[in-house]
């Protein structure tokens, strides 16, 4: 667990927001709600009723922008119940057309950097027990093994390739989920010029317990450490900031959205962009640790770019990119086919989970038969969807799963496709 903690929000002050900003945002929460006690305000903009909401609706109060309604559901003046004067509703609308944004209120730009570069030297350091631990459930190489530990202590880029089938997605998810027991701390929202990104994602970030909420900044969330998988559809547009013209605020990148943690671009080479244009886009990024931005008006903002980059592709790597493109990506490591042995081991491990009697007379009938008389190579996933379709024809047959010689061969003629 990251040693970082946003420190509370005792004043305004401590916001670092400006003050007509904050009461434009209290406005707008109020505009969609109609009527919100303080309590509940405080609660939807993540900050302390005492001494910071209670001040915005006390000066809100004396421009005659709000007016209390009634009390609910509490005592004192956090159970007061506001509603927007006709001035208020006047304000609330101006402030609409600059920014829809009504949620938590933000933290300010530089507030997140540092907090990034913080938390990103308490990144976990794996060693060879962890690893061990973190793909007990597959069967691999030793090789492989002694290399994906330094590769994901790097904390820059990992390039897995190879043959389909072999496991490099399965690697890269092993990896993330080994990263998700660490927790770090983001913001729901960035401020930057008057401007909001939203940063906080709940497709994406996977909420960890608080603790005693009133020792921080409740504009910020604890959350696993990211993993985050983009494929075919990833674009260079999905780099950048995503300007909502409608809504008039910001969204995070994917690659900030998962600053901290691990991201993986999957299939690699079959994206809507060219794998050229896909590194060059990120090659400053992944040498520098810092990415930029762009805002809708030109202005370039700086970000900490503390990724593990993970891309897995079946392609041949020289056919994706040049050999300086190839250096850039610091750990290459290949995920061959299995061995004859290796391949034994996860039919058995697949065979048992599914419920198929397992038989080495049946392994040693289907290799022959199916692969090495067909000359076809041997994968790590073809356990797992034979004995799925052993199990189908088993169950069609009302008889029980096992390795006979005439259920695999119904099985794979039905899985492999004939040349």
């Amino acid at each position: 667990m990251t040693g970082f903690v946003p420190p509370p929000v005792r004043s305004l002050r401590d916001t670092e927001i400006p003050i007509l900003w904050l009461q434009d945002l209290a406005l707008k929460i109020l505009y969609y709600r109609g009527y919100i006690t303080g309590h509940d305000l405080a609660k939807v903009m993540a900050l302390p009723y005492m001494g910071v909401v209670s001040e915005l609706l006390e000066d809100l109060k004396k421009e005659k922008l709000v007016e209390i309604r009634g009390a609910r559901g509490g005592l004192g003046p956090s159970a007061y119940e506001f509603g927007l004067t006709g001035a208020g509703i006047q304000r609330a609308r101006e402030a609409l057309e600059r920014s829809q944004y009504a949620g938590p209120a933000p933290v300010p730009f530089h507030r997140y950097v540092q907090a990034i570069q913080k938390q990103a030297r308490s990144r976990p350091v794996v060693q060879e027990k962890d690893v061990r631990e973190m793909f007990k459930h597959l069967v691999l190489k030793e090789e492989i093994i002694h290399r994906v530990g330094p590769a994901i202590n790097s904390g820059l880029s990992i390039f897995l390739y190879g043959p389909p089938g072999n496991g490099k997605t399965t690697i890269a998810q092993a990896i993330g989920r080994y990263l998700l027991r660490d927790t770090i701390f983001i913001p729901y929202a960035l401020y930057i010029g008057g401007q909001v990104i939203l940063l906080f994602d709940s497709s994406v970030h996977q909420v960890a317990e608080t603790g005693d909420s009133s020792q921080m900044d409740t504009r910020w969330v604890r959350i696993r450490r990211p993993f985050l998988m983009v494929g075919g559809e990833l674009t260079l547009e999905d780099l950048d900031l995503i300007f909502d013209p409608i809504n008039k605020y910001y969204q995070a990148p994917v690659q900030v959205k998962a600053n901290g943690g691990l991201l993986l671009v999957d299939d690699f080479g079959r994206q809507r962009v060219s794998p050229q244009d896909l590194l060059n886009r990120w090659i400053v990024p992944l040498e520098s640790r810092v990415d930029y931005l762009t805002l809708h008006t030109g202005q370039k903002i700086p970000v900490p770019f503390d990724v593990l980059v993970v891309f897995s592709t079946n392609l041949p790597p020289k056919d994706l990119v040049d050999e300086a493109f190839l250096r850039r990506l610091r750990h290459k490591i290949p995920i061959e086919d299995p061995g004859y042995e290796e391949f034994r081991e996860i039919f058995r491990r697949v065979a048992q989970k599914k419920g198929v009697q397992y038989s080495e007379r049946g392994l040693a009938y289907l290799i022959q038969e199916w692969y090495v008389k067909a000359g076809r190579p041997l994968r790590g996933s073809h356990p797992r969807d034979l004995c799925d379709i052993l199990v189908d024809i088993a169950k069609y047959r009302g008889i029980k799963p096992v390795m006979s010689p005439q259920l695999l061969d119904a099985a794979a003629r039905t899985y492999f496709v004939a040349d």
